[in-house]
C-alpha cells in the first residue's frame, strides 16, 4: 500500500531518486521506465549457423588446404630502408622523410612459412583416470589412541638421548691461557734499584779512599764479615790483623 500524496503529483516524482519515496516494506525505486511485455532482452546475433542441434550433429573443423589456399598477407611497410635512402638522398628533416615515405614504397619480404607439424595422437591407458587424486582419509583409530602424541614424544626422547651422546663424546681440549694465568706462570727476575743520588753527584767520584788497593778492600771486607758472625763488633771498616 502506497502513502497518500498530498498536492499535485508531477511526473519528475516518479523518474528522480531524490523525489521518490520509499514504500512500505518495499525497496526504494531508481525511477526507471521499463518496456512493454513484447520488449525481448539482449543481443540479436545474425549469424545463421545451425543452431543447437547444427553443433551437436556436426563438428567443423577447416581443412589444412583452405587456410594454406586464403588470400596471401600483405607484406608490410620497410620504414628502415625508406629512412635510409631518404638520408642518402639529402633528406635530413621530418617533413621532408614524411613525403619521401608518402611517394616511395619498400615492403619487407614475408618470412618463410614453418613446415606443418602433424601431432602425433598420445597413447594413453585406457584405465586412465584424469583429475587431482584425492586425499587419504585421516586415521581416526589412531587419533583416539593418541599414537601421535606417543611417537612425538618418543621422537623426542630419541633425540634428546643423542644429544647427550654426543656431549659425553666431546673430549676436553688444552685450555686457553688468560693473561691472569700467564702472568701467574711467570715471575720477571727483580732488578735491585741504585742508590739514589743527586743528579750533581752522580759522575762524581769518591772524595776519599782509605784503602791503599782493591785487594787490600776485600781483605778488609772479609775480616768484617768474620768478625760479625761471631759477635758484635765496632762501626767502621778498617784493616785488621791476626795472630
Amino acid at each position: 500500500m502506497e502513502s497518500p500524496h498530498i498536492g499535485v503529483v508531477r511526473d519528475s516524482m516518479l523518474t528522480n531518486p531524490r523525489l521518490i519515496r520509499a514504500s512500505l516494506g518495499r525497496s526504494k525505486s531508481k525511477g526507471l521506465s521499463c518496456p512493454g511485455p513484447d520488449f525481448v532482452y539482449g543481443m540479436v546475433t545474425t549469424i545463421q549457423d545451425g543452431g543447437v542441434a547444427e553443433a551437436i550433429s556436426n563438428w567443423y573443423c577447416p581443412s589444412v588446404g583452405a587456410r594454406q589456399s586464403g588470400a596471401p598477407r600483405r607484406q608490410e611497410k620497410d620504414f628502415v630502408s625508406l629512412n635510409r635512402e631518404g638520408v642518402k638522398s639529402g633528406l635530413v628533416t621530418a617533413k621532408e622523410l614524411q613525403q619521401y615515405h608518402a611517394t616511395h614504397d619498400l615492403r619487407r619480404p614475408a618470412p618463410p612459412r614453418a613446415p606443418q607439424r602433424r601431432s602425433m595422437p598420445t597413447l594413453l591407458p585406457p584405465d586412465i583416470t584424469f583429475g587431482i587424486s584425492t586425499r587419504p582419509s585421516t586415521p581416526i583409530g589412531e587419533l583416539l589412541q593418541q599414537q601421535y602424541r606417543q611417537r612425538w614424544i618418543q621422537q623426542q626422547l630419541d633425540k634428546h638421548t643423542a644429544q647427550q651422546g654426543q656431549h659425553s663424546k666431546r673430549k676436553l681440549g688444552r685450555v686457553q691461557d688468560t693473561r691472569a694465568s700467564m702472568l701467574r706462570k711467570s715471575r720477571p727476575p727483580v732488578e735491585s734499584a741504585p742508590l739514589w743520588k743527586l743528579p750533581r753527584f752522580q759522575q762524581v767520584g769518591p772524595a776519599l779512599d782509605t784503602f791503599r788497593d782493591a785487594t787490600a778492600r776485600q781483605r778488609a771486607l772479609r775480616a768484617h764479615h768474620s768478625d760479625a758472625a761471631t759477635g758484635p763488633a765496632m762501626p767502621g771498616q778498617c784493616t785488621t790483623s791476626k795472630d
